[in-house]
């Protein structure tokens, strides 16, 4: 006789994992006990109107699982106890908040931006390096260069400064630029948004099978050029109150590993999962709850894209074994179809419809395979 116990173990990217070592990181493990004094038949019994375990990942890198144990030993479901199920979803979740409806494109110029920051530090850091040796370079007779002064007002700066700085501050203004260009694109968007898509679904879709759709706009607008579509699956971040006291961490005090600290006044309005340090997406208007950028799923596998049929359009599923639809304050697997519309002169427009996706019928183990965190280095047509 033992204790049968839903355990749920979850080690999820921080933003900018790869500044992480995953092997370092604490596994958050939360334990839920489904019936005590039963034995192993009675267990198997029980489990197989249960949803079937999974293995996202692995202990040493990025881990998402969902197991049974009795008496701290893993029961291995077979085929005669395993079964397909629908898991709900609650309303006015994150889901319905941060990704349902339309989406637009950032601004391309805050990737660029990016790149270029990188090298303006390391040109900053190569004349900081420079102007530490020049003594010692000139004591050996080697001519300086960029040493000399300019005077600006009562100030003498170093020539090499003048040129340095600059470059420096260049992507700073492009990414202001960027975010002015973004916020009147969504403030545009909001006042003449197009009417949503009619979509019929024609698949009682598991995890592993195709999806069938039948997709159709009531109206079109002129610059609109053609639509594609794709599904893919993923891992929201789990909630930060439940990290928290899974990790042994109260409220308001040092963050876990791979957490960042609080932004209350984006959790308000629904902008922040509390786990992007509010630099996951560019800058966005608060006049809609959840924003008009698409956040990326930080765990992620999207379906192969596909041109919209008049009729009904088939696509096939993501590679890899994947469990299908759950929603716990700890584990959050996501299915998602996503409409893009190509326009002429301006960024893809984005139609995101959340999906009920079932289990499969087995144990299912698949690879983590992570993504940027950054919504303008994430975007569909990019990860195809």
């Amino acid at each position: 006789m033992g204790k049968l116990v839903l355990e749920e173990r979850i080690k999820y990217p921080p933003f900018e994992s790869y500044r992480f070592k995953p092997e370092l990181l604490p596994i958050a493990i939360k334990k839920t006990e489904i019936e005590h004094n039963v034995t192993e038949s009675e267990a198997y019994q029980t489990i197989r109107n249960l949803p079937p375990p999974f293995r996202i990942g692995s202990k040493a890198s990025w881990l998402v699982e969902r197991r049974y144990t009795l008496d701290d030993e893993t029961l291995k479901l077979d085929k005669e106890h395993a079964q397909e199920m629908l898991e709900a979803v609650p309303e006015d979740s994150i889901v319905d908040k941060q990704r349902n409806g339309w989406y637009l494109t950032p601004n391309i110029i805050h990737k660029q931006a990016r790149k270029i920051m990188n090298f303006s530090v390391s040109i900053l850091l190569i004349a900081l390096t420079y102007l530490f040796l020049e003594p010692v370079i000139s004591y050996f007779g080697v001519p300086s260069v960029g040493t000399g002064r300019v005077r600006f007002g009562l100030l003498d700066y170093p020539l090499l400064a003048v040129i340095v700085v600059p470059i420096l501050f260049v992507p700073i203004f492009m990414r202001v630029g960027a975010n002015f260009s973004d916020l009147v694109k969504q403030r545009r968007f909001l006042r003449s948004q197009p009417k949503a898509p009619n979509i019929k679904f024609h698949s009682d879709t598991t995890s592993g099978g195709d999806l069938i759709a039948t997709i159709n706009f009531p109206e079109t607008k002129e610059n609109w050029q053609g639509m594609s579509v794709l599904w893919r699956v993923g891992v929201l971040p789990p909630s930060r109150k439940a990290l928290m006291e899974t990790l042994g961490r109260k409220e308001n005090t040092q963050p876990a590993p791979g957490l960042t600290t609080e932004l209350p006044h984006h959790w308000s309005v629904d902008l922040d999962d509390g786990t992007g340090g509010g630099e996951d997406s560019p800058m966005q208007t608060t006049d809609i709850k959840g924003g008009l950028f698409l956040r990326p799923m930080r765990i992620m596998q999207q379906s192969e894209i596909v041109n919209v049929a008049s009729d009904r359009t088939v696509i096939p599923p993501p590679k890899g074994d994947w469990p299908g639809t759950i929603f716990s304050p700890l584990i959050r697997i996501h299915w998602e179809m996503v409409i893009i519309i190509e326009r002429e002169n301006l960024p893809e427009l984005l139609w995101v419809q959340p999906l009920k996706v079932k289990h499969p019928a087995l144990f299912c183990v698949t690879d983590a395979i992570v993504n940027s965190g950054r919504t303008e280095t994430n975007h569909p047509l990019s990860l195809s």
